[in-house]
């Protein structure tokens, strides 16, 4: 849990601080300032409260052992009463809080219980339109069997999302952010914002299905001649009438925007009113039903035949009427026939049927129900009509259009309406939303919650088998009331008056469509202040008493969308998706928290289980793809779009949620796995070990290493960034978190996906030994060690000299792990460089297991390297058979899959050079020249520079003497060829006057050039007398010593393949050469890193590969 630590210097406080006496005005602020840190996170009251009386800390001297700790760690007994009294209003996070001033001088206690807090409202939101405007259709279509599963389901999974959302409330503080916040906190920041942005859609989409709800109402039942557009031809009524409501719902929309907009406090008040309006209207219905089993309203339907007709048209229902023995032609005779006379053309239907009126509704009692049981899907256009009514069929031709039937306005299925029927059962986060306000919130949300869905449960399952027992099957279909005189279907049970229904249906479906454009903008401005979908963060500003303008804004223009749609029938499905897929993340966060068993997992409500949770989160799915298949992939979409913009663009947030949790559970179990045994050579893979040096800065001295371990690995497999830091880590913490920043944002610039180590080591060598060792965690551990060559090795103030260097080879070969050495790696290319052309040379002297073969195949999958052809060369020698060589060769890359040119080079057996003598012969003598000398390290490094400008200067010249010459006198030696190096191949003149009086005159003369020496008198006597005899004997033997011939033989084998790989390969993007072993005998070693040198000098690009010891490539599938 992230805390703020403030640690104030006793020698910087006043005398007035100091004993307790606070200024007035600092303890005010204090008291104003939040406990929190302003940062989206949770905020924790036991450390550096700054309410916390600092002045009692250190009174008595019960608690002296702890005085030390007090400004860090206050008392328990000074916090208690502010943990006693920890409320739910999170304190520093402004940004969930319904009030935005973040200075307020007190907190109101909040109020609200159970009953009014969070039963009340979850029943306001979950009961509406869908309630009194399609409920009916809906059991008249799909049967009260299958409209009870529909009902059921839904109830279901609501109920199902409630049980993990009371666990999700109840384990902590929940602010007013609601979903969003459960699942933010819950799943992570890249799940919450994906899934709260949808809830937002869901509702700002449930604010224009209300709102087009109301228009129905209005233009349908309350007052139709206010339509503005009216059908000029046969079959335009539902075309006018949607365009009736994108007039009226703009306007609409509009209207309630600036109501919002002024005052939303109106709105929040005005809610009991439209709250009432639903009660009343449900009570009418219950009693309208109670009213049916003794004295049924009296609502007659007109058939013809089966087929119901739609009064609007006509007020008597037969052909013709008898009045003073006259028969007289009826207006439903002049709608089915050409003239008003009883001999007129009329439609054959309607000469063959009959016309005959129904009860619609015939009560409780009359067994209709029976009827309503079955489904009676239809296409779109066909005729409401009722089963087993006796007709005779007419003519196919027969034009239905103008004629008064009623007709079905869309194609009917099961599916389409569970997308239809869901969003009545939505609104259940309306109590945890106002969990701020609550006096108990960890004991009111699950209860009034459950309860509200028990509740609305209860009253749909209760209607939908009351509907099926009291009102005719074609009334129940009939979704606009066309054959009950335009009245609403329910009005048409309600007691006393159907108006009741319709005055309170219409207020309900106004006050959902305020309650949505008032909540949808502060749920985006919530998700826009916690900074993690950057496009979004402009929508959190708003007024200056923090009403979330421009999101109400963004809210308008989104229900507009949904508004020009028109249909309520084709918004519900999409509104569907979206609460389906904010409720399925909820169990998702709950079954996962659970699941992991987190240690913060202690919810106060215990009646969870995630087997529950799964069921409601399958649930959710499922009724997702019934609902419509093609809404719910474009939902997901949507949702996953958000979820790669805020992975890929938006702020890190660490909430402490169950994805990242259940990521360490998974790397848990597959490490586990892993460890059982090392992995197939099919699946292996170079596992990278990255060492890079540092500067004085913590900077990267080589960036192209990270550029190459990118290129080779193209973000697959395990890569560890490491380096060390020489000195202990206590005095080192701030430079080690300064190195490995600088080493992440590097391994970010380079896209290298990985993770990084900084060592803290007395020396630099012991901390390579510990990396190597100890890098990696179970079976992720790496395999390959990647280096630079050190380019400075001669320089001993060089942290990685060549001892380490020689020592990191060695501990690799150990270690049983391959190593990869860069030489010039400040030459390879960057990743925005492309190689056009070129070639990748393979030297393959020795046999590695098959990594010379497999880096080239790696390395040419990223685009730097990829238009490089690969060139395989391997050394014959005398005895070998260079044509069969290269055909197995040849054969054996078939088999591997590998594209290579191959070449065979024949390398015969020569004599050994002069110069290979006279190079062998300098090296040793410079290595035992600083094994013998007692030099300062300022000496030192001049020594070692000479010699080396001496040992270049002898390449250059290429000055192949015969090999007797070598053994001739030192001092000849130095007189003839290198007169010029004489005074640095030399201690010092004076030292050198004891053991060589011969060179005593060259040396007077060279010496001031060449030598700048301060010799003190007691330094001269201190070092005359030092080891005279041995010194003396040691420099004639440095002048007279003959080369080692096993440092021969390396010296010749090194020059003979220099220049055979130079021949081939001088002007190659890249050559990959098998590396030498280190000499077993450590004296060897400096000797070692000059056969190297020789080895691969005038190559641009080298990287010398050391196999692990086992196969790393395979011939087989």
């Amino acid at each position: 849990m992230p805390t703020s630590f403030t640690v104030v210097p006793v020698e910087a406080q006043g005398p007035a601080e100091r004993h307790g006496e606070r200024p007035q005005e600092e303890e005010d602020d204090d008291r104003d300032r939040g406990a929190g840190d302003g940062i989206a996170k949770e905020n924790s009251p036991f450390i550096n409260n700054a309410e916390v009386d600092k002045g009692n800390m250190y009174e008595g001297k019960n608690m002296a052992l702890f005085e030390e700790e007090m400004d860090s760690n206050p008392m328990v007994s000074s916090l208690l009463n502010k943990l006693a009294n920890y409320t739910n209003l999170t304190q520093g996070v402004v940004e969930h809080e319904a009030d935005e001033d973040s200075k307020r001088k007190e907190i109101k206690v909040p109020r609200m219980g159970t009953f009014i807090g969070v039963y009340l409202p979850c029943l306001q939101n979950i009961l509406g339109v869908i309630l009194f405007l399609r409920l009916t259709w809906i059991v008249g279509t799909a049967g009260v069997l299958e409209s009870f599963i529909i009902v059921f389901m839904c109830c279901a999974c609501t109920m199902l999302t409630a049980i993990s959302m009371s666990a999700i409330a109840t384990n902590g503080v929940v602010p007013a952010g609601g979903s969003y916040y459960m699942i933010s906190r819950s799943l992570g920041p890249e799940f919450g914002g994906a899934v709260g942005l949808c809830f937002y859609l869901g509702t700002t989409f449930a604010g224009a299905m209300y709102i087009l709800g109301t228009i129905e109402i209005l233009l349908t039942y309350i007052s139709p001649s206010a339509a503005i557009f009216k059908a000029e031809e046969v079959g335009g009524e539902t075309e006018a009438m949607l365009n009736n409501m994108r007039v009226y719902g703009t306007c609409i929309i509009i209207l309630m925007a600036i109501v919002v907009f002024v005052g939303v406090k109106y709105v929040n008040k005005l809610a009991l009113v439209f709250l009432a309006c639903v009660i009343l209207s449900i009570i009418a219905i219950y009693a309208g039903v109670i009213k049916t089993a003794f004295d049924p309203p009296d609502f007659p339907i007109c058939l013809l035949g089966n087929r119901t007709l739609s009064k609007r048209s006509f007020d008597v229902c037969a052909k013709f009427t008898e009045s003073n023995n006259e028969t007289r032609t009826t207006t439903l005779w002049r709608l089915f026939c050409d003239s008003s006379s009883l001999n007129a053309t009329c439609d054959d239907y309607f000469n063959l049927n009959n016309v005959t009126e129904i009860q619609g509704i015939p009560g409780i009692t009359s067994g209709v129900l029976i009827d309503n049981l079955w489904s009676t899907y239809s296409e779109k256009g066909s005729i409401v009509e009722k089963k087993d009514q006796p007709s005779v069929a007419g003519s196919e031709d027969t034009k239905m259009g103008g004629l008064p039937y009623v007709f079905t306005d869309i194609m009917t299925y099961f599916t389409m309406l569970v997308g239809i029927y869901f969003p009545s059962v939505t609104g259940i986060m309306a109590g945890s939303n106002r969990s701020g306000d609550l006096k108990d919130a960890q004991k009111s949300i699950p209860t009034g919650t459950i309860l509200a869905i028990s509740t609305t449960s209860f009253i749909y399952l209760s209607c939908i088998v009351l509907f099926g027992a009291c009102i005719e099957g074609v009334i129940l279909r009939d979704k606009f009331g066309e054959a009950v005189n335009g009245n609403l279907v329910v009005g048409t049970l309600a007691w006393p008056s159907p108006w009741v229904i319709v005055i309170g249906s219409f207020f309900s479906t106004c006050g959902a469509g305020l309650q949505s454009l008032t909540g949808a903008p502060r749920l985006l401005q919530a998700i826009a202040r916690d900074g993690i979908v950057p496009f979004i963060q402009v929508f959190g500003h708003g007024k200056a008493n923090g009403e979330p303008t421009w999101a109400l804004l963004l809210t308008a223009g989104i229900c507009e969308i949904g508004i020009l749609i028109a249909s309520l029938d084709s918004v519900a499905p999409i509104l569907s998706m979206f609460f389906l897929m904010c409720y399925m993340f909820v169990n998702l966060a709950c079954a996962v928290q659970t699941l992991l068993r987190t240690p913060n997992w202690r919810p106060r409500f215990k009646y969870y289980h995630w087997t529950l949770s799964f069921l409601g989160m399958s649930l959710c799915l499922a009724l997702m793809f019934i609902c419509s298949w093609y809404y719910a992939l474009v939902a997901m979409l949507i949702a996953g779009c958000i979820y790669k913009y805020i992975e890929y663009r938006g702020a890190e947030k660490e909430w402490g949620d169950g994805i990242r949790g259940l990521s360490l559970n998974a790397a848990r179990y597959a490490l586990l796995r892993v460890e059982d045994g090392p992995p197939h050579t099919k699946n292996w893979r170079p596992q990278l070990l990255v060492l890079l040096n540092l500067d004085s800065e913590q900077l990267v001295k080589h960036p192209r290493l990270l550029s190459f371990t990118s290129q080779l690995k193209a973000g697959k497999g395990l890569t560890i960034v490491g380096s060390v830091l020489q000195g202990i880590y206590l005095d080192k913490c701030t430079e080690t978190q300064k190195a490995e920043e600088n080493v992440k944002a590097l391994m970010g610039v380079e896209k290298t996906k990985g993770f990084c180590q900084i060592v803290v080591s007395p020396n630099y060598r012991d901390g390579i030994s510990y990396l190597i060792q100890s890098a990696g965690l179970g079976g992720m551990k790496h395999n390959t060690v990647l280096m630079a060559w050190p380019q400075s090795w001669k320089q001993t103030e060089n942290h990685f000299s060549w001892k380490n260097f020689v020592d990191a080879v060695r501990e690799t070969t150990a270690a049983q792990q391959a190593l990869l050495v860069a030489k010039n790696i400040d030459l390879f290319p960057t990743n925005q460089e492309r190689f056009t052309e070129g070639n990748i040379d393979v030297w393959w002297i020795v046999h590695d297991g098959g990594m010379l073969m497999l880096l080239p195949f790696l390395l040419r999958q990223h685009k730097v390297w990829r238009k490089c052809k690969m060139r395989i060369f391997t050394v014959a020698q005398m005895d070998d058979n260079s044509i069969q060589m290269k055909k197995d060769l040849q054969m054996f890359l078939y088999h591997l899959r590998l594209n290579a040119e191959v070449e065979v080079v024949e390398m015969f057996e020569n004599d050994i050079s002069a110069f290979t003598y006279e190079k062998t012969l300098m090296m040793e003598q410079r290595s035992q020249m600083l094994k013998q000398m007692q030099l300062s390290k300022n000496e030192r490094e001049r020594e070692i520079q000479s010699i080396t400008d001496e040992s270049r200067g002898s390449i250059r010249r290429k000055s192949y003497s015969s090999p007797q010459s070598i053994g001739q006198d030192a001092e000849a030696l130095l007189t003839n060829d290198c007169r010029e190096e004489e005074a640095q191949l030399i201690h010092d003149r004076n030292t050198a006057s004891h053991s060589a009086p011969a060179a005593k005159a060259s040396m007077a003369a060279a010496a001031p050039e060449k030598v700048q020496m301060t010799w003190t008198k007691e330094k001269f006597v201190a070092e005359k007398h030092k080891n005279k005899d041995s010194n003396a004997s040691g420099f004639k033997d440095i002048f007279n010593m003959k080369p080692n011939q096993s440092n021969v033989r390396r010296m010749h084998t090194a020059v003979k393949l220099n220049g055979v790989v130079l021949n081939k390969s001088q002007h190659a993007q890249l050559v990959l050469l098998n590396m030498p072993g280190p000499p077993k005998n450590r004296k060897g070693d400096e000797n070692y890193m000059e056969f190297l040198e020789v080895l691969t000098e005038g190559l641009d690009r080298v990287l010398l590969v050391r196999g692990s010891g086992r196969e790393v490539i395979t011939i087989y599938s």
